[in-house]
C-alpha cells in the first residue's frame, strides 16, 4: 500500500508492507543519495531492529547509530546534547540523512534534532510502535517536552518518507498495542466511522489482526487528508487534537509515570464527551458508543481524579492560546468540529470525577 502527502512545497510517501523493512536499502535509495546516514533508535527497539536495518544499509552507505533510554523522559533537551554529539562525531552534514527508528518519543525527538541540526537534514521515519505508525511518523510535527507540559518547544518538518512495517507489532508488549489503539480509535471518531464500525465488529486486537494493514491505512490516509489540507494547525488539523487537552493534562499531572498517551487520550475523548452531551453539544449516546469500544480494546475511560486539579496544567497547554481554547467535540461519531471556548468551559466540572 502506498500513500503520498502532497504539500505546497513538496511531496513524500508513505510505504505501508508486511517485512518492507528488509529491502530498507531500496527505497532509502528512492530518495537518498548521500554517503552518511544516522540511525537514532532506543534502547528498546535498537536490538531488535536496528542491527539489520544498518547492516543492510552498510551495503551501499557509511551508516551509523545513537540510541537513547526508552520513554517519554527522553523526549527532553536533556538528551539533545549527547545526539548532537553523536551527530558531530560521525561527520553527518546537511547532505546527509537520519533515521528516526521507534516509536512516538524517538519520531518527535529525532524529527526536532533533524530539523534543528545544522539548520535542518534530511528526515525518514521508520515508526514501530501502532501510536506511531498510525499518527505521530505523518504529518510533520515534531517537538520535545519542557516540564511544563508536553511538546511545547517543536517545528513542522516533514519527512522525505515514512516506511511502515506493520510484521513489527509483534514484538510490541500488550501496552504498547492499548496505546496505539487509543489513537486508532480517535480516528473512527472524528472522521471514519466505518473504521469505528469496523473496529467494534472485531472487537480486540487480536481479531484485528486480518485486517491491521487496512486499519493502518484507514488511519493514516485519514491524516494524510487532513494534513494536506491545513499542513500547519490553523483549521481542519485541529481535529486531531480530539481528547488531547485532556490526555496532555492527565500525562502531565502522572508525570508520564502513569497512563501513557493513547491511553490518557481515550480518557481524554470519552470524559470531555461525557460533559458535551450534557451541555447539549454532541448527539446523546455518543459517550457510551466510545466506552463501550474502548473497554473492548482494554483502554481505560477514567482516571479518577477530580477535574480541579488539572485545571492549572490545562492552562499551559500549548493548545490554550491566549486563554482561548479550540476543543475538538463530536456531533455524533465520525462527525467532529471545533468549539471555540476558553478555559472556564471545564470550570463547571470543576468537582466532576473524570
Amino acid at each position: 500500500m502506498e500513500l503520498t502527502v502532497q504539500l505546497k512545497d513538496g511531496c513524500y510517501p508513505i510505504y505501508i508492507e508486511e517485512h518492507i523493512l528488509e529491502k530498507v536499502n531500496t527505497y532509502v535509495s528512492q530518495v537518498f543519495q548521500g554517503r552518511r546516514i544516522m540511525i537514532i533508535s532506543d534502547d528498546h527497539v535498537f536490538p531488535i531492529y536496528g542491527s539489520k536495518i544498518e547492516e543492510e544499509l552498510l551495503k551501499s552507505y557509511q551508516c551509523s547509530h545513537v540510541v537513547i533510554p526508552h520513554g517519554e523522559t527522553s523526549k527532553s533537551f536533556d538528551t539533545l546534547p549527547d545526539v548532537y554529539a553523536g551527530l558531530l562525531e560521525h561527520q553527518i552534514s546537511r547532505s546527509d540523512l537520519i533515521i528516526a527508528l521507534g516509536g512516538g518519543v524517538v519520531g518527535d525527538l529525532t524529527g526536532f534534532v533533524a530539523a534543528t541540526y545544522l539548520r535542518g537534514v534530511s528526515l525518514i521515519q521508520i515508526p514501530t510502535s501502532l501510536l506511531a505508525q498510525v499518527d505521530s511518523s505523518v504529518g510533520g510535527k515534531v517537538a520535545v517536552d519542557l516540564p511544563q507540559g508536553k511538546n511545547l518547544v517543536g517545528a513542522f518538518y516533514h519527512p522525505k518518507m515514512v516506511l511502515i512495517d506493520p510484521t513489527v507489532l509483534h514484538t510490541l508488549p500488550e501496552h504498547f498495542i492499548a496505546d496505539g489503539m487509543g489513537e486508532v480509535i480517535k480516528y473512527g471518531c472524528i472522521e471514519d466511522k466505518k473504521l469505528y464500525e469496523m473496529l467494534l465488529k472485531k472487537g480486540s486486537y487480536q481479531a484485528m489482526q486480518d485486517c491491521i494493514d487496512e486499519v493502518i491505512y484507514r488511519c493514516v490516509d485519514c491524516k494524510r487528508r487532513i494534513v494536506e489540507e491545513d499542513e500547519h494547525d490553523f483549521g481542519k488539523r485541529m481535529l486531531l487534537n480530539f481528547g488531547h487537552t485532556l490526555a496532555h493534562t492527565i500525562e502531565q499531572y502522572y508525570h508520564y509515570e502513569r497512563e501513557s498517551h493513547g491511553e490518557a487520550v481515550a480518557i481524554g475523548m470519552y470524559q470531555l464527551t461525557k460533559m458535551t452531551e450534557e451541555m447539549g453539544l454532541t448527539e446523546k449516546g455518543t459517550a457510551a458508543q466510545i466506552k463501550e469500544l474502548l473497554s473492548a480494546y482494554q483502554l481505560p475511560y477514567q482516571c479518577n481524579q477530580t477535574l480541579d486539579v488539572l485545571l492549572d496544567a490545562i492552562k499551559l497547554d500549548k493548545k490554550n492560546i491566549n486563554n482561548h481554547l479550540h476543543l475538538i467535540l463530536l456531533k455524533q461519531i465520525g462527525d467532529s468540529y471545533i468549539y471555540e471556548t476558553d478555559t472556564s468551559f471545564f470550570e463547571t466540572f470543576k468537582d466532576t470525577i473524570i
